[in-house]
């Protein structure tokens, strides 16, 4: 029974990756982990053509082997963090106002003490 949803919910992870590609605030790699996870349960092929792919495939090592997340990739969440703060101080009443700059800062926090490959 574990195997077909294995497979399922990592071809869903996979769709919602490839979609993440095109939409910009729709992260890729996540998935991509998460789909990889699911495959290496449930098909073992599909997660060997998913890490050797070489565009997807080293994200995906990098994270298994030492947590790391790239340089260019914490750069475009912390710029994404700070537009969503903002955004969040100009549009929320007091005190949601503050919600989205502290989690912000909590996952750049968690973020930043990430290796950087």
């Amino acid at each position: 029974m574990k195997t077909p949803v294995y497979r399922g919910l990592g071809l869903l992870s996979v769709a919602v990756g490839v979609i993440g590609i095109v939409l910009p605030l729709l992260p890729t790699t996540p998935f991509l982990i998460l789909a990889a996870y699911f495959f290496a349960r449930s098909h073992p092929e599909w997660e060997a053509r998913l890490l050797a792919h070489p565009r997807l495939g080293p994200g995906i090592v990098a994270w298994r082997e030492r947590g790391a997340i790239p340089p260019v990739a914490k750069g475009c969440a912390a710029a994404m963090l700070a537009v969503s703060a903002v955004v969040g101080w100009l549009t929320l009443a007091p005190p949601w106002a503050y919600v989205p700059a502290a989690t912000g800062a909590a996952v750049l926090a968690w973020m930043l003490s990430r290796p950087s490959r």
